[in-house]
């Protein structure tokens, strides 16, 4: 079984910084990739950033230059630097990771949610 727990939200103004961490556990396979996703009160979830197992990342239009997605291999942890953050990042991120199981079948993994609010 695969973990995935989010840490670092909290209450930040707008134009600060703030740094999310994902770490994973369980034993796969692979791991294809990761990434985040947030969900804003009344909205549909969204993704914004993914990084493959090969280091490529993508990010959403809304978070591109602002918001940075790294992996630490080592401690098996994912990262979303977030940068010049603007009220309507607000919002509850999740982390993801799709992997393949020891049993080589594909399976996707949530965590459980970090809440991030961005108000003065």
């Amino acid at each position: 079984q695969v973990q995935l727990v989010e840490s670092g939200g909290g209450l930040v103004q707008p134009g600060g910084s703030l740094r999310l961490s994902c770490a994973a556990s369980g034993s796969v396979f692979s791991w294809n990739a990761m990434g985040w996703y947030r969900q804003a009160p009344g909205k549909q979830r969204e993704w914004v950033a993914t990084i493959s197992s090969g280091g490529t990342t993508n990010y959403a239009d809304s978070v591109k230059g602002r918001f940075t997605i790294s992996r630490d291999n080592a401690k098996n942890t994912l990262y979303l630097q977030m940068n010049s953050l603007k009220p309507e990042d607000t919002a509850v991120y999740y982390c993801y990771a799709a992997v393949t199981t020891t049993l080589l079948r594909s399976a996707d993994y949530w965590g459980q949610g970090t809440q991030v609010t961005v108000s003065s």
